[in-house]
Formats: C-alpha cells, sequence, structure tokens
C-alpha cells in the first residue's frame, strides 16, 4: 500500500479536481445493454430507464462519474497526457474515497452509475486488484445495484479480471491505436498481443456466462453489458478503410459491443506526435462512427463503405449517402415492396423507420406522408425512393445532380413542381461545403440517428 501515497495530503475534492480531468480523453463510456432492476433493499438499479444518458457538446456520454483511480503511470505514452514523464500533478484515490463520491453522487441524482479507469500504478495486477477492491466494497459493502464500467489493465492477473468481470456491468479494454507498428512507435512499453490478450479472456468469460445463466437460473453475471474498446484516430497515419477493416474484424473476432473511435489531441507536444494545423480531426471521427453505425446494424461491410481505391471518407456526404450516389444501379427502391435490407441501405431511412414500413405496409400501401409520420428523412430519401411506383418529384438519377442537393444549405434547396433546384451552380461554389458539424449533428451520430 505505500504506492497509495501520491497525493495523500490532498482533499478528496482535489483529487477529483485531478482525476476526473485526466480521464476526459477516454470516450469509453456507455451504459447500454444492461437491465437490472432494483431488489428493493440495495442501492440503485440498471434498468434502461434508470441510465440517464446526457452528452457534452461534443457528442459524449457524461451521465456516470467517469474517473481515474490513479493519473501515476509508469508508461511512456508519447500521445498521453498522463505519461510518466509528464510534470503534472498527481493523484491517487483509495478504493474507499472512490465509494463514498459514487454514493454521495448518487444520492445528489448527480449520476446514475461508475466509469472508472486507471493509470498503471506499481504494476498491472497491483492496479488491477485496487480496482477489484472498489467494486468489491461498491457491491458488498455499500450495497450499490447501478452500473458500473471498468477498465481491464493488460498484463493483469487473469484471476483478477475474472473476479472484477463478476462486479462489473461493461469492461474494456482499450486498443489504444489502430495497428500493432503505432503501438510500437508511440507507446513502446504496450504490445498488441497483451492488449488482445484480456480482452479475449472477457469475450470466453461472456460466452461461459451465458450458458452457465441457461443452465443455473440464480448463477452470477460476468460482464453482462458486454466489452468495448476505444481507438485514437489520427496520431498515426492509417487510413479511414484501414480503420473500418479494424473495426470490422473487432467486432466479428472478439465479440464487442462497441468500438470507440478518439480523434486526437495533442496534449504532451511530443515531436513525435503529428502536427495539427487544423486541430482535432472531428470530421473524421464523427464519419467513422457513422461508418461504425452502417457495420452493426445496416448489414453493411467495411468493404462496401471503402476500398482500396478509395480510402478515405467522402468530407461532404456521409458514408450511408456516398455509398447511394455510387450505387444508383439499385435505385429508386420501391417503398411498398424492397426488403428489409434493401430499405436499410436508403439514405434517410433508418432501423426504426425501416422496421415501421415493413409492419404497416401490411395494411395498405404506404404514401410519401405516411413515410414521413414514420420519421423517415424524406429531403434525403426522395432521389432513393418510389411510392407506388412514383417519385416524390420527378427529380434526375444522376449523381452529380443529387450530390449537389444532397449537400446544399437547407434555405437554398427550393424545389419547383418539376423536382429541380433552380439556383445556377457556379465555379466557386465549393465555399458552400466548408461547414462544420454541428453540436446537434454529433450527438445524433452518437445515439444512431442519421
Amino acid at each position: 500500500m505505500e504506492l497509495l501515497t501520491t497525493g495523500q495530503n490532498m482533499t478528496i475534492t482535489e483529487k477529483l479536481q485531478i482525476l476526473t480531468d485526466a480521464a476526459k480523453y477516454d470516450v469509453a463510456c456507455t451504459s447500454s445493454g444492461v437491465e437490472r432492476e432494483g431488489n428493493g433493499t440495495d442501492m440503485g438499479n440498471c434498468i434502461n430507464a434508470g441510465i440517464c444518458h446526457s452528452f457534452a457538446s461534443d457528442g459524449r456520454c457524461i451521465s456516470l462519474l467517469k474517473i481515474l483511480m490513479t493519473n501515476e503511470c509508469i508508461y511512456d505514452c508519447k500521445y498521453c497526457q498522463n505519461r510518466c514523464s509528464n510534470d503534472i500533478p498527481r493523484a491517487t484515490f483509495t478504493p474507499e474515497e472512490i465509494c463514498t463520491l459514487t454514493i454521495e453522487f448518487y444520492r445528489r441524482n448527480y449520476i446514475e452509475g461508475l466509469f472508472l479507469s486507471s493509470g498503471i500504478i506499481g504494476n498491472p495486477s497491483f492496479t488491477m486488484e485496487l480496482i477489484y477492491r472498489t467494486l468489491y466494497l461498491l457491491r458488498n459493502h455499500y450495497r450499490f445495484r447501478g452500473y458500473i464500467h471498468v477498465k481491464a489493465i493488460p498484463g493483469a492477473d487473469p484471476k483478477l479480471i475474472e473476479m472484477t468481470g463478476y462486479l462489473a456491468d461493461r469492461m474494456s479494454v482499450n486498443l489504444e491505436l489502430p495497428t500493432a507498428e503505432g503501438l510500437k512507435n508511440l507507446a513502446p512499453n504496450k504490445h498488441r498481443k497483451t492488449i488482445l490478450t484480456p480482452m479475449r479472456q472477457i469475450q470466453q468469460g461472456i460466452a461461459a456466462n451465458q450458458h452457465d445463466l441457461v443452465v443455473y437460473r440464480n448463477a452470477p453475471k460476468f460482464v453482462s453489458g458486454g466489452q468495448s474498446t476505444q481507438m485514437i484516430i489520427g496520431a498515426t497515419p492509417e487510413n479511414d478503410f484501414q480503420l473500418i477493416n479494424v473495426a470490422e474484424n473487432l467486432y466479428q473476432k472478439f465479440g464487442l459491443k462497441r468500438v470507440f473511435y478518439s480523434a486526437f489531441v495533442n496534449v504532451t507536444g511530443d515531436k513525435a506526435l503529428p502536427a495539427l494545423p487544423g486541430g482535432p480531426p472531428l470530421l473524421r471521427e464523427h464519419r467513422l462512427y457513422q461508418a461504425d453505425w452502417l457495420l452493426r446494424f445496416y448489414g453493411f461491410k467495411a468493404e462496401e463503405i471503402l476500398d482500396e481505391k478509395r480510402p478515405f471518407f467522402n468530407v461532404l456526404l456521409d458514408p450511408k449517402e456516398d455509398w447511394a450516389v455510387r450505387h444508383l444501379e439499385v435505385f429508386p427502391v420501391e417503398i411498398n415492396r424492397a426488403p428489409m435490407d434493401m430499405l436499410l441501405r436508403v439514405p434517410g431511412i433508418g432501423v426504426n423507420s425501416a422496421n415501421r414500413i415493413v409492419s404497416s405496409r401490411r395494411s395498405g400501401n404506404l404514401t410519401f406522408q405516411d413515410l414521413k409520420k414514420m420519421g423517415v428523412v424524406l429531403k434525403r430519401a426522395l432521389y432513393f425512393i418510389t411510392c407506388n411506383g412514383r417519385m416524390m418529384y420527378p427529380v434526375k438519377i444522376e449523381e452529380d445532380y443529387i450530390v449537389r442537393n444532397l449537400t446544399e444549405k437547407k434555405d437554398r434547396i427550393q424545389f419547383g413542381t418539376d423536382g429541380m433546384s433552380y439556383r445556377q451552380m457556379s465555379l466557386f461554389d465549393d465555399d458552400r461545403f466548408t461547414a462544420s458539424i454541428t453540436a446537434e449533428e454529433k450527438i445524433r451520430t452518437a445515439v444512431g440517428q442519421f
């Protein structure tokens, strides 16, 4: 316990200021996938309605108490604010202090759960033991049944990771950087095999636990909310096609619930890091989240979204729109007959609205007015669909025409009776495409509403 002397003269409030600020670059903190009701005697619950999400201006979830156990770290990752060579204020919570904070914030209705990560203090196993002790106290001494998401520390004793998994709702192991080469250059103390080992352990533990729950109804649950990971985007030279292929492989091979993407922010000024003249690559992060949603819920494959000849996202169109304008041979689709998988590929039609369409058209043919009531974004979908054999307007099924109208500002799109926009294009119209992504759009992307 000698290692817990960092910041011993600080108050708990002073530690909180340091360790919440140190945790702000970790974005893997959703609280979905868990439905554990309160039992009437313990504190808190984990039903969907009990987890109150709120979002920061950049779309990140802030509904949980999000802190580090410590910002001490034995590693010297060049991109990390908490690396051992940085001269910054250091602090370390005790397990009892984290329990006190969690319970007091919960009682004041500030939070609905805890997201706990940590720097590496002493060694990985010592750090993982501190995290385990914290969760054990919360669950067994304080009787806290709210949502808890913790980081599994690569290199820690597998037994500690297993014991922690029976107390946590979700666990995550940060991939950090997309490739082994990137890790070697910017995080020489970390290795891909060391990171993937606990990820595989958690995957196997979840699968085994699901079998146990079928055989033994009262068996304890192991990481019932699944596992996730995070990649830093823009610190290394990988293209977008490589990134979504990494994400697709993680979903397929490790059964992850989410892959989170964090736009690189140069907080250390290390010479090995890339310059960011335009600031953090937020638009790229935004496009990755949109593509990620297509992989998980819309039936797309990475090779359909991008390929080796087109390895970067379109800056003007979201990935689904970009796919649609490059495959106009399959459009327009008839709303009243198209299969579910084709409806999901129409820009402006989401999973919920596609389900409503399939359900409602059994009772009769749908109209464009019906689609609007179902939540279909017609200003994007109208180029790709027909209702009862007719388009909403007599628009042209031409790539340039559709792209021009999809990227027009709202106040400049004026359809006439023939469905055309009458404003003449000029040679200098590229300045219309420099608008930044709004906070509202980022929030909608984070929750999959696009």
